[in-house]
């Protein structure tokens, strides 16, 4: 039977910061931002008498998760259903500006993460923690599990020189946090916010997401369950190439390709990789939109096998490699604009350094690549993340 875990949501109620009592909130919300019974976080807050919501904001790809694609702004609006007003903080503005925030004294977040700092909506919990900070606002975060689990840690850490909406602090792209984690490690760049997290009640740090009981609600359009998140730390970097990621599919991420890439030759030099946890499938896909749409493609889907050995950024890197290697003629790094950086390159700002690009031009073997990033992992790892750790246990 899976564990009964209760999220910061469900906790909320009972576990509200009582100096925040009477407060007037805003609530920054996405489709996941649901208790156990799936009833969403606005109906969950409209009800309480602890506190009275007072607006909602919405983060990249709409409070209702409306905006399929990739890199899609959206408008605000005014909720018919609840007489608020819906502000969009992936559109004029990602940070809240002052006059969004007029009418609160606390802003509650409830976000579904999935572990990888690629995912934007931990930069934008960060750059609504400094807006509040700066407007004497209060920040409130309700923590969810991270549902690739909360031991593991891969990839390199950001280099300050490679910032972007894909990374502005310096974390690894696996990092294996909580959002109310990150909210902490967020909370030594903003001295004097008042923050406060409601952690969960049952979670260990070795469990998947299928273990906690809870239910999934994809957080985002191109993410439709767990097996998707297990493999994004390292198919996202995918869209920094003239690869697709398998967007326009029923399988993002878990499937990729091109349309000059044979599947069998493809799988035959992948294999001689020897990654861990996983096995790669041939297929032809044909995308209905983003890259590619409506042409054929060949390519492979991702099947991980064990997931404790699995280690999705080393998996990704060694794709890239072998398709560079095998279709030097066609491959090509994509050029910026990349979500709101126009001078870096996409691959870097993804990677958080310019050097897993430079050493796939250089022909360096995968494990020569993963053993500086495992060394940048050991630093961050017990000099940073372990500052911030809230729940302890790998069962």
């Amino acid at each position: 039977m899976p564990n009964k875990i209760r999220t910061g949501l469900d906790l909320i109620e009972r576990n509200w910061p009582r100096k925040f009592d009477g407060a007037r909130i805003g609530l920054l919300v996405h489709p996941a931002s649901v208790n156990r019974n799936l009833e969403h976080a606005v109906s969950v807050c409209l009800r309480s008498r602890k506190f009275k919501l007072a607006a909602l904001f919405g983060p990249q790809h709409g409070i209702r998760g409306e905006t399929q694609d990739n890199m899609v702004e959206w408008t605000g609006f005014h909720d018919d259903n609840t007489g608020l007003p819906v502000y969009s903080l992936y559109g004029e503005v990602r940070k809240p500006s002052q006059e969004m925030l007029c009418d609160i004294d606390v802003m509650v977040v409830d976000l579904q993460d999935i572990g990888s700092r690629y995912y934007t909506f931990i930069w934008t919990l960060a750059l609504v923690m400094t807006s509040c900070r700066d407007a004497g606002k209060a920040v409130v975060v309700l923590d969810r599990p991270n549902p690739i689990g909360g031991s593991l840690t891969e990839g390199p850490v950001l280099d300050e020189n490679y910032r972007s909406f894909v990374g502005l602090y310096p974390i690894p792209v696996r990092h294996g946090m909580t959002i109310g984690e990150i909210a902490l490690f967020l909370q030594s760049f903003n001295p004097g916010i008042d923050l406060a997290v409601i952690t969960m009640k049952g979670w260990k740090r070795g469990m998947w997401f299928e273990d906690t009981g809870l239910p999934w609600v994809l957080p985002s359009p191109n993410m439709p369950g767990v097996d998707t998140a297990m493999v994004y730390p390292g198919i996202c970097l995918l869209e920094g190439t003239n690869l697709s990621e398998g967007r326009g599919t029923t399988r993002p991420f878990e499937i990729f390709g091109a349309p000059f890439i044979n599947p069998d030759t493809l799988i035959k030099e992948l294999s001689e990789f020897d990654l861990p946890g996983v096995i790669f499938r041939p297929l032809s896909f044909l995308p209905t939109f983003q890259k590619y749409a409506g042409e054929l493609c060949g390519g492979a889907q991702i099947h991980v096998t064990e997931r404790r050995k699995f280690r999705p950024f080393k998996t990704g890197v060694a794709i890239i490699k072998a398709i560079f290697e095998l279709y030097g003629d066609f491959f090509s790094w994509k050029s910026p604009p990349y979500e709101y950086e126009k001078n870096l390159l996409p691959i870097d700002i993804l990677a958080g350094t310019d050097r897993v690009r430079r050493d796939i031009e250089g022909g360096l073997s995968v494990k020569e690549m993963e053993k500086w990033w495992a060394e940048e992992l050991k630093i961050f790892n017990k000099s940073i993340r372990n500052s911030y750790i809230m729940y302890s246990g790998n069962d």
